[in-house]
């Protein structure tokens, strides 16, 4: 049996003004679920180039990177055995919207700008929840230091 390891990866929490962006995984582990775009960080990629890459390409968005939020693990179960069958670092990324038209592309089945008052009723993961506010209070300081 082969040893298992975490699996690095990244999220990209993009705001247009107040908005986020946001899809709907067309992919296991998380189908059907909202999620900020990312995806796994490629063998001599640059986890800042995997933010934006992943963003792109689930997304169709250009965005520049404002900083890092948090380092999640997102560690999933079996539901009959409940054995961890995945294990992702996620690396979180805070930015903000360039360029593009927002629309689901590679594994994202859905994407769209989501408003402030729309992302308090969706559900969502509550650590995803919690890396958007932080990544709000982390562009919100940026821009006034500016």
């Amino acid at each position: 049996m082969s040893e298992l390891k975490p699996i690095p990866a990244v999220g990209t929490v993009c705001f247009r003004g107040d908005d986020v962006a946001l899809i709907r995984r067309g992919t296991k582990p998380m189908a059907g679920s909202w999620s900020v775009p990312g995806g796994k960080i490629e063998f001599g990629e640059r986890a800042g180039d995997a933010v934006l890459r992943e963003l792109k390409e689930e997304t169709g968005l250009t965005a520049c990177l404002v900083g890092l939020v948090d380092v999640v693990d997102g560690i999933f179960t079996s539901r009959t055995t409940g054995d961890v069958t995945r294990h992702y670092v996620l690396f979180d990324y805070a930015a903000v919207w360039v360029s593009g038209t927002v629309m689901a592309g590679d594994d994202a089945a859905h994407a769209e700008w989501i408003s402030p008052a729309r992302l308090a009723e969706l559900e969502i993961w509550d650590e995803t929840r919690r890396i958007i506010e932080a990544a709000r209070t982390l562009v919100t300081a940026s821009q006034s230091a500016s």
